[in-house]
């Protein structure tokens, strides 16, 4: 029986480019190759599409060094004709070359690979793709936008208020903004609107310090959002996966507790100083882990996911729960959560894998 032919895409333009290829990198090593056969492509930081030498050892954090996608390899591009499912590779003798692929796994974080961007190319190319469409895709990409969505949709999403950089600089609006992130309550965090891994993310205790973590954030994004703390709370996930019947189903969920050195769950601790301890599964009262299941399940309904999903959560000491955010890719690399809470439920790396390559295959 032939094998899938799999393109799997890393890297891209966002801050969140290393995270993609250590993320895609642990896809490579862990899938069926029984079953599947992988054409890795890589994007450069510039946006250059390029063909990658695909070895997981090489796709790793090492030292500290994040590992980039160099412009070394064939260039690369996607067919866009509908009837011919595939990516064109430039010879270095000038001619090209052409390779076919069934389906698309873009394992890309941040804007232009999270945010409904690949996802539209995909979609102009006829072509099956791992996830959600354009619309949850950009909703989830956007803080500001998947609050809005949650709180129509009657799930707790928190406090929170978000402006134009621009506005920032504005003599008319800037105290506006103060007067309002000051009603939030102090601490509050300090967001770019589109990005992800904690990128330009600060914790602010004090208005005077307001405006160096605005300006830290438009580095990753025009569009801030400032959030109240909920001082004191568990940070909980939850992992959603559409299984083979098609239906989406919850994980246990699972608990980030950050050591002493971190305020919050930056970069650092996510992924340079194993300074966090992640606890699969959370140790939740009883009934509460059930609650966190049911609000997964009903955000991912809520924003229109597809594929899979990873819900944050908030769990203060009332036992009440808050949605920070929902990502519509979550980290795949080996210390990421959403494979390990997968594990934890009973689905093991290879088949959660197997599982979102045969839901974009078969989703009409």
């Amino acid at each position: 029986m032939s094998r899938t032919r799999v393109l799997v895409l890393f890297g891209g333009r966002s801050s969140e480019h290393s995270i993609s290829v250590v993320s895609a990198g642990s896809v490579i090593s862990a899938i069926d190759t029984e079953r599947f056969e992988v054409l890795p492509v890589g994007i450069t930081p510039e946006g250059a599409w390029v063909a990658h030498h695909g070895r997981p050892e090489r796709m790793v954090i090492e030292d500290g060094d994040l590992p980039v996608v160099g412009p070394e390899g064939a260039p690369a591009a996607l067919s866009l004709d509908p009837r011919v499912r595939g990516v064109w590779f430039e010879e270095s003798d000038g001619g090209r070359r052409f390779e076919g692929i069934d389906v698309a796994f873009a394992v890309m974080h941040g804007p232009q690979g999270e945010d409904g961007a690949i996802q539209g190319l995909f979609e102009l190319a006829g072509l099956p793709y791992v996830g959600s469409g354009i619309l949850a895709s950009a909703a989830c990409m956007d803080k500001t936008v998947t609050k809005q969505i949650l709180r129509d949709a009657g799930i707790p999403a928190g406090r929170w208020h978000s402006f134009d950089h621009d506005d920032w600089h504005s003599d008319v609006h800037t105290s506006d903004h103060v007067d309002v992130v000051d009603g939030l309550g102090w601490p509050v965090f300090v967001k770019p609107a589109r990005a992800g891994s904690s990128m330009g993310v600060s914790k602010v205790h004090a208005p005077e310090h307001l405006g160096r973590a605005v300006t830290e954030a438009a580095r990753h994004d025009s569009r801030i959002i400032v959030e109240a703390s909920v001082e004191g709370a568990r940070e909980i996930e939850c992992g959603v996966l559409v299984g083979t019947d098609g239906r989406p189903r919850a994980s246990v969920p699972a608990e980030i507790k950050v050591r002493e050195g971190h305020e919050f769950y930056d970069f650092e601790a996510k992924y340079l100083d194993d300074s966090a301890d992640l606890i699969v599964p959370a140790e939740l009262p009883p009934g509460v882990a059930e609650a966190v299941q049911r609000m997964a399940l009903a955000a991912f309904d809520a924003l229109g996911c597809r594929g899979l999903a990873r819900v944050d959560f908030f769990l203060d000491a009332a036992q009440g729960l808050v949605v920070n955010e929902v990502n519509t890719m979550p980290g795949f690399t080996p210390i990421s959560m959403y494979p390990r809470m997968w594990q934890a439920t009973g689905v093991t790396y290879p088949e959660l894998i197997a599982t979102l390559l045969a839901d974009a295959v078969e989703r009409p």
